[in-house]
């Protein structure tokens, strides 16, 4: 009896433990846990262009030429030997002079990218927009370029308050807006010394920059409008010589703005002696002096402008008169500019108003530095100020009807334009001009 009751109680322990191994068999398996593996952003390495060349390919060693540097140095410090400088030298000579490189210059190397870094090229850039290329990665080959050019079209309004300067101050805009309005433009045409309160312009003027990013300047005003005295003043730049690249400003009635001669050589003048056939000096016992010039001074290095369109007749250095350069305008006119720390105009070169001829300096006798204007008419020297001078030329009956054909529609531009005391400056209908040199 008692061993039937026992295998009794075995046999239920024996289905007990059964039942629970299947429960824990039939158990939800655990979850693998999942584990998001966050990815590490890989940036790519944007391509950078310049000077025709994709940098990502080299190591770039930028810096500028100092004193006592060489284009041999500058190799050799960075280990090329002499034998290679001179074969890189002797082959880029026809194309590029290396004694040339200027303290202050920039230069770049571009090196290979690996333990040595040895230079494969070497870019010289003269000014903001050249640069030389001596490129000896395989062959050896010299070259000049430039930098692609934008020019953004742009507008500017102002009331005036105190002067034409002060209201593009306020604004944020460049100087060279008033220097190009009330000398190139409006300089026969309003007095901007005497401006009035309330006198308003508008201009549409396009602005330069080299590599999109290096701003340069105003580059030119297409288009102004003026309001002095309540009087209207119209301004269009147009192209009439193609062959000798000669612009003017001319009123919505084609008449030209200009007179023939420029007011001055130099910009942001002061005269410092005016013509005066009756001058005494005390230096020379109050002796009668005359002084047939008129005197600008301006500081060493400001750029001295040909008064009116010439050619040069005279470019030399000679005793009181230092480096100057004289011009003939016609077979009434000449002009002379004296004491120029150096000359850019050569003889037999035709210049037109406003180009470069040579910088303010002190050459020949001179007291401080300035550019001594003497003005002939007829072959006699006279005083500039006191002459009636001509009108620039006027524009051809054959280009009047193209000219007003061709302002049409900037006119209607310009009119457009409202005046806002605050307005500073925009770019008109996204209008960016691009030219690769």
């Amino acid at each position: 009896m008692d061993n039937t009751r026992n295998r009794k109680l075995g046999n239920r322990y024996l289905i007990l433990t059964l039942l629970i191994l299947l429960f824990i068999g039939c158990k939800e398996e655990p979850k693998t846990k999942l584990v998001e593996e966050e990815l590490a952003a890989v940036e790519i390495p944007k391509e950078l262009y310049e000077f025709g060349f994709k940098l990502n390919d080299f190591v770039v060693k930028r810096d500028t030429i100092k004193k006592g540097d060489s284009f041999g140095e500058i190799l050799e410090r960075n280990r090329i030997g002499y034998p290679k400088i001179f074969h890189i030298a002797e082959k880029a000579k026809d194309s590029f002079d290396i004694r040339r490189l200027q303290i202050g210059k920039p230069y770049t190397l571009l090196c290979s990218k690996d333990s040595l870094e040895l230079p494969k090229c070497f870019i010289y850039q003269p000014n903001l927009e050249e640069y030389v290329v001596i490129n000896f990665h395989d062959s050896i080959h010299t070259y000049t370029s430039r930098k692609p050019i934008k020019y953004v079209e742009k507008i500017a309004t102002g009331i005036i308050n105190n002067n034409i300067s002060q209201t593009l101050e306020e604004q944020g805009l460049s100087q060279r807006l008033a220097y190009k309005m009330a000398d190139e433009i409006y300089a026969w045409t309003i007095d901007f010394r005497r401006l009035q309160k309330g006198d308003r312009f508008k201009v549409i003027y396009t602005d330069k920059y080299i590599d999109d990013t290096i701003y340069t300047g105003v580059h030119n005003i297409k288009a102004a409008f003026f309001e002095h005295n309540s009087e209207p003043f119209y301004a269009f730049e147009f192209e009439t010589d193609s062959v000798k690249g000669i612009v003017d400003y001319f009123n919505d009635e084609a008449k030209n703005l200009r007179r023939a001669f420029l007011k001055a050589p130099v910009k942001f003048k002061r005269i410092s002696s005016r013509y005066n056939l009756k001058r005494r000096i005390a230096v020379y016992g109050y002796k009668v002096r005359p002084h047939k010039g008129t005197d600008f001074a301006a500081a060493i290095g400001t750029p001295i402008m040909a008064t009116a369109n010439g050619t040069v007749t005279e470019s030399k250095r000679r005793g009181g008169n230092g480096n100057y350069v004289k011009i003939r305008h016609n077979a009434t006119y000449e002009t002379q500019y004296l004491h120029m720390s150096k000359r850019k105009a050569k003889v037999g070169q035709f210049v037109k108003q406003g180009d470069v001829i040579g910088w303010v300096g002190m050459t020949g006798n001179t007291g401080g530095p300035h550019v001594c204007y003497r003005f002939w008419k007829n072959g006699r020297q006279v005083d500039p100020f006191k002459q009636k001078l001509p009108e620039a030329k006027p524009i051809s009956d054959s280009l009047k009807v193209k000219y007003l054909d061709f302002i049409k529609p900037i006119k209607t531009q310009l009119d457009a334009i409202p005046f806002e005391e605050s307005k500073s400056e925009e770019t008109l209908n996204n209008n960016l001009v691009t030219l690769n040199h």
